[in-house]
């Protein structure tokens, strides 16, 4: 009894046709991503590596090539003793201004947010444009009518020289309008309206829990751009008891392995609120890109 071969479909032979196309796509793309990994982290391998060795290894020892446990705890001990201990100082003082400025951004931009994305005026397109166009200016542009504002205030060298203008923030008020207005359904709202909610209530009991990818967006955003902000301090405090960490390390000495431990260590907080924060800032920065 002969047997009865079964010709392959259409379908199938496409998708055999395709497979060789998707295998050497996949494999362009991880070749990409790759190496632009790569590219990225060797600086950081580096960094880490140049903390573990002294001034003569660092320049004559292979740049990848790791020191000893003995020298990276030298170097702790040198950087730890510069200057009276001048790190841990500022080391808080930019928790200090970074945390200080964040309250005030999420206490202002989320609800600036949720206001324009649930207005119905004619004021909020007038609003908008001015939060795009605040936003388009750079930062060093405004840096010197900051100043003279701070200066006719009498608050240069005072904390809230840099806590004040670290909290302004326009790209969290229109990251909070774009989530509002997309992400979070009206149906919703206007339900718990109906149901005798006031506006405040709706947005402390409906809209503010459902926020919270944004609220993680734009903290991470507002967080790691303060931190790593230089010349702002640096023109607003015009002597070095008040330094945040990244103008005190310009203080210490050039090409040292003391620096490298520093540079090191002033990006552990900022990898330390990704990491606490990573999940709730894809979503945000995905939220509303669906549709239903």
């Amino acid at each position: 009894m002969s047997t009865i071969r079964r010709r392959p479909r259409a379908s199938d032979r496409r998708r055999r046709r395709r497979q060789p196309a998707a295998i050497a796509r996949n494999g362009f793309r991880t070749l990409i991503l790759s190496t632009f990994a790569l590219f990225f982290s060797v600086p950081l391998i580096w960094l880490v590596l140049a903390s573990t060795k002294n001034a003569q290894q660092l320049v004559e020892a292979a740049p990848l090539q790791w020191g000893s446990w003995s020298e990276l705890i030298r170097n702790w001990k040198g950087l730890t003793a510069f200057s009276d201990g001048a790190f841990g100082g500022w080391f808080r003082h930019s928790v200090e201004y970074a945390f200080g400025a964040l309250l005030i951004v999420l206490l202002v931009d989320i609800p600036a947010g949720y206001g324009l994305a649930i207005c119905t005026l004619r004021v909020r397109r007038p609003l908008l444009l001015i939060t795009l166009l605040v936003m388009l200016i750079p930062n060093a542009a405004l840096v010197l009518p900051i100043y003279l504002e701070m200066y006719h205030a009498h608050l240069i060298g005072n904390p809230l020289s840099v806590i004040l203008p670290f909290s302004f923030f326009p790209f969290g008020v229109y990251l909070a309008y774009i989530y509002f207005s997309t992400a979070v359904p009206s149906d919703v709202l206007a339900a718990a309206r109906v149901d005798g909610c006031s506006e405040l209530q709706v947005f402390l009991r409906i809209a503010l829990p459902l926020a919270k990818p944004v609220i993680a967006l734009v903290a991470f955003f507002s967080f790691v751009s303060n931190w790593n902000n230089y010349f702002l301090p640096l023109l607003m405090l015009p002597n070095s008891d008040g330094y945040p960490l990244q103008v005190g390390l310009s203080n210490l000495p050039r090409g040292s392995t003391i620096l490298a431990l520093g540079t090191l260590l002033s990006a552990v907080p900022v990898l330390c609120v990704f990491l606490v924060s990573q999940r709730y800032v894809v979503r945000g920065l995905t939220a509303g890109s669906s549709t239903d």
